[in-house]
């Protein structure tokens, strides 16, 4: 019994918040490449090193924004003024790209070492669903989708190609 109306084919779910605990991952990469950063900056120009902060930073200023939005949004609030740069930079670039870079490369790193909690229920009910006849799809902002479905083994309960 899935609580749906007999005419639902299909189901949606969002990856991030309500199948998975992504935001326990994001908070470290944050700040792991934040402070990371802001230490080799701190070293480089003598400047006091004053750590990203995983709750009051994460939500002011990187939470639900796309990487490099989050990265132009602490950076201004420290006062820091980086080049743009561009998709490509590697992680070790000091500008806006590479820095957002960086932070996917620790999240994934993260992703891969750790894993991601999945939310006790989400499987259970993507099992019923699937048993039902119902196709999968799931949404989310993140460009590492696939990924934490795979790391997560939801994956298997998803239609093929239906992530984004």
């Amino acid at each position: 019994m899935l609580g749906l109306p007999d005419t639902v084919r299909a189901c949606l779910f969002d990856l991030d918040g309500v199948l998975t605990d992504t935001a326990s991952v994001h908070t470290k990469a944050w700040t792991g490449m934040f402070d990371g950063y802001l230490r080799q900056r701190s070293a480089r120009t003598g400047a006091p090193f004053v750590p990203f902060d995983p709750v009051e930073d994460y939500l002011r200023y990187v939470d639900g924004k796309k990487r490099e939005d989050g990265v132009r949004s602490f950076l201004t609030s420290r006062g820091i003024d980086l080049p743009e740069g561009g998709p490509a930079d590697p992680p070790d670039a000091e500008t806006v790209h590479g820095l957002g870079n960086r932070k996917n490369q620790v999240f994934q790193q993260t992703l891969h070492d750790e894993g991601v909690r999945v939310f006790d229920g989400s499987a259970r009910y993507l099992a019923a669903v699937t048993d039902a006849g119902l196709a999968v799809a799931v949404v989310s902002s993140s460009a590492n989708t696939r990924e934490v479905l795979e790391v997560t083994g939801l994956d298997r309960f998803v239609a093929p190609g239906s992530t984004g």
